[in-house]
């Protein structure tokens, strides 16, 4: 077997690798066969075709020739039978393409099936019959059918034998288009008394090896005289036809004139073409010669048609003529759109010119009616190249963006230059996956929340929200916590961010007092890789709440002296006794102020200013009016629920100072000793009860002690040895006291009132008397006595 191989590469301008091979191989080759090592010719390795998915792409989709990706070669995948798949054409070749990816790339094949002899020359009758009149002229021609060999070149028909050869012999004409008229020729007179019938065996041989032959049977009747044969107005005839023209259509018409009178001169029209389906397309009408249709016109099957047409009488004389039907073509196939590979998803970060999908564009028809250009839609950031004749690519033509465009929807439209035009188009769906080139973005440049003072920790203070354009993975926001410090503290100690909500979650309670507002400020990051960021300032302003009582700075209250404000009786009506001044480390209207008298000895003689806290008089001071006035202030914030404190303000309604003096140390011992009494009392009686009850079970414990010990010791020998707990009498045993005390006794020098005071012993406690000699126990320990100082002094403001 011999095989060419033809190879030719082309580089083109685009990404797309193309070649072309060429191939030959004869028909009839088993299945398996070898059709060419396309790897080593294309250069390619066969790593190259495993990985880049060769494959095998034909339009027609007839599967004849296989790929082996792993040996890289052309196999036959079924018989190749050259004039079933090339009936109308001497040169027969499959063509395809071999298609590769990642990258892209594209080889034009060709395989040439050259022809065996394997069909013998063949006549579409058995046997023909002939009529010829005795007086047939020695040279009188007669039309012989053709025999048809569907093999080419050598293998197709080469000659005719005629036998036997006694009266006539045979005679061919070479056509324009290679084909040989074969016409039988008298060579003798024919005399029908000595010969009526005569049988001859027409012999057709082709050229191929070994020579294969077919025959057919000629059976010719001798008539009466009939010496004119028809004869047509022309040997050629032309005419044309439009393809798709509805049948019944006269395409053209013969004639032929017979000199001969009667049924000798009556002629009658037919077909003799064996070869090709003309018969199956046109008939001829017997009588007057016309050529009409009885099948379809397809000038993308056939576009020329030669109709051999027989003129004969009667009286068995024949002539011959031919009409060549052109076929004209008309547009009648659209453009058919064919997708040799594409990709459905691409990077956003492509670069230009990547090519994305790869198209064949064919139109069976022809001139203008097949001149075919491709566009696609608009505003997409894509164009159409072209490669080679009706291939084209599609690439990339500007920078993808997924947050733009996810997906583009390419039509692509494919016209023809007939009239009308005809198109077609496809719709190309591409996704664009993503990359993370999109940090996120805060709603707000900048935040600020508020909260109120003393809240709870943990609780949820506001929240910060950022997006981010991208998909999925690289979409996901995630919310952090910057590191900073507020007044040395770090941030985290008072704030908390969620990862995933961005909710501010405050981590302490807050004291708008020591701290009223702070920033910090947040990171939101995506989850892809690498991650981007960005941050954001927040503000977080403390708001105050009325958590905080006024406090009375004047006047000073002291449990130890005594402070009175001093009015003369000649002091006239709004008299400026004293100020009550008093502050509130709220602020805002927690902090504002107001005064009020709360209780007074004598309300028809004071007012408070409500907002500045002054004490003036409201009436002239008589006479009548008592020195002691005991005024109740109480202050209160505007807070909701308002606080308030109050302060008490003695006054002394008195032109001199001897007369405020003994009013006021009257009655302010008597009112502190008056107050404590009850307390002490109380304490001392709660005192003495918890000491009997110790002492009871103290006693009744060493009495039991005491029996068993007896008990013990009266069952033994061993000496009895007393034993005291510390600080108990030996006598009696009852007492919890020490018997040794001190005492010393002072006196002031106000003959209306006395004091004890008894000196320290060992028990450290002190007796103290008051002037009705009432007394009770209290511990040194307190940190202040009220005997432990002279009488306190009074003081006498003017």
């Amino acid at each position: 077997m011999n095989r060419q191989v033809l190879l030719f590469i082309c580089l083109l301008s685009l990404d797309s690798v193309s070649g072309q091979v060429s191939y030959s191989i004869p028909e009839e080759l088993s299945k398996g066969s070898l059709v060419g090592n396309i790897a080593q010719d294309l250069g390619l390795e066969i790593k190259r075709l495993v990985s880049g998915k060769a494959k095998i792409y034909t339009r027609n989709n007839d599967g004849y020739v296989e790929l082996n990706r792993e040996r890289g070669v052309l196999l036959v995948k079924e018989r190749i039978d050259r004039e079933a798949l090339c009936t109308e054409t001497a040169l027969c070749a499959l063509h395809f393409q071999i298609i590769l990816e990642n990258p892209m790339e594209f080889y034009s094949v060709t395989v040439q099936i050259t022809d065996i002899n394997d069909n013998a020359p063949t006549f579409e009758k058995s046997e023909m019959k002939f009529k010829i009149s005795e007086s047939a002229v020695i040279g009188a021609k007669f039309v012989l059918e053709r025999a048809v060999d569907l093999d080419v070149e050598m293998n197709d028909l080469q000659n005719y034998e005629l036998k036997p050869t006694d009266h006539f012999a045979l005679k061919l004409h070479n056509n324009a288009n290679g084909n040989k008229n074969v016409e039988m020729v008298l060579q003798k007179p024919l005399d029908r008394e000595k010969q009526e019938q005569i049988s001859l065996v027409l012999t057709a041989v082709d050229g191929g090896e070994p020579q294969m032959s077919g025959t057919m049977l000629i059976l010719i009747t001798v008539l009466d005289v009939n010496d004119n044969a028809p004869v047509f107005t022309q040997h050629t005839y032309k005419a044309t036809v439009t393809e798709n023209s509805p049948k019944g259509t006269i395409v053209a018409a013969v004639t032929a004139s017979d000199a001969d009178r009667g049924s000798n001169g009556k002629i009658t029209y037919s077909i003799t073409n064996t070869l090709d389906n003309v018969r199956k397309v046109f008939e001829v009408n017997e009588e007057n010669g016309e050529i009409s249709l009885i099948g379809n016109i397809d000038f993308e099957k056939s576009r020329h048609f030669q109709i051999n047409l027989l003129a004969s009488d009667d009286g068995g004389l024949t002539d011959s003529c031919k009409l060549i039907v052109d076929v004209q073509d008309v547009n009648d196939n659209k453009p058919e759109i064919n997708i040799m590979s594409k990709s459905n998803v691409i990077s956003e970060d492509a670069k230009l010119n990547t090519v994305v999908t790869m198209i064949n564009i064919e139109d069976l028809d022809s001139g203008e009616n097949g001149n075919v250009k491709c566009f696609i839609s608009e505003n997409v950031p894509f164009i159409l190249k072209t490669s080679t004749n009706n291939f084209y690519s599609l690439v990339t033509d500007s920078d993808l963006d997924r947050e733009r465009a996810s997906e583009y929807n390419i039509t692509v439209t494919c016209s023809d230059e007939g009239v009308p035009s005809l198109s077609s188009s496809v719709t190309l769906t591409l996704q664009i996956s993503d990359v993370n080139d999109n940090a996120p973005v805060f709603e707000r440049s900048s935040y600020e929340a508020y909260i109120v003072e003393n809240n709870t920790p943990g609780l949820s203070i506001f929240t910060v929200k950022a997006r981010d354009a991208d998909w999925n993975q690289n979409a996901r926001v995630s919310y952090i916590l910057e590191d900073s410090s507020v007044n040395g503290v770090p941030v985290s100690s008072y704030v908390s961010v969620s990862a995933d909500s961005g909710v501010i979650h405050a981590v302490r309670s807050f004291d708008y007092e020591q701290i009223k507002d702070f920033q910090f400020r947040v990171k939101a990051q995506d989850g892809g890789s690498p991650p981007l960021s960005s941050n954001v300032s927040v503000k977080v302003m403390i708001q105050d709440q009325n958590d905080n009582p006024p406090q009375v700075l004047y006047p000073v209250q002291t449990g130890g002296s005594l402070v009175a404000e001093m009015v003369p009786r000649s002091a006239d009506v709004g008299y400026l006794v004293t100020k009550v001044v008093a502050v509130d480390v709220d602020s805002g209207q927690n902090a504002w102020l107001s005064y009020k008298l709360q209780k007074a000895t004598d309300r028809a003689l004071f007012e408070v200013g409500l907002q500045n806290g002054e004490i003036r008089t409201i009436r002239q001071v008589t006479d009548k009016d008592a020195v002691k006035q005991r005024l109740t202030v109480i202050v209160e914030d505007n807070g909701q629920p308002s606080r308030s404190a109050t302060v008490i303000v003695n006054v002394a309604v008195a032109d001199s100072f001897p007369e405020v003096l003994s009013e006021f140390t009257d009655s302010t011992h008597d009112k502190e000793y008056n107050d404590n009494l009850t307390f002490y009392l109380v304490l001392a009686l709660a005192v003495v009860s918890f000491l009997f009850i110790t002492c009871l079970v103290v006693i009744i414990s060493v009495k039991i002690y005491r029996w068993r010990q007896s008990r013990i010791l009266y069952h033994s020998s061993l000496p009895v040895i007393p034993y005291y707990p510390p600080r108990y009498s030996d006598t009696l045993g009852t007492g919890t006291l020490q018997h040794v005390y001190n005492y010393e006794v002072c006196r002031t020098t106000d003959s209306r009132k006395s004091d004890c005071k008894f000196g320290r012993a060992g028990s450290q406690n002190v007796l103290i008397m008051d002037p009705s000699c009432t007394g009770t126990m209290q511990r040194i320990q307190s940190e202040k006595s009220i005997l432990d100082e002279p009488d306190s002094p009074l003081e006498v403001r003017m």
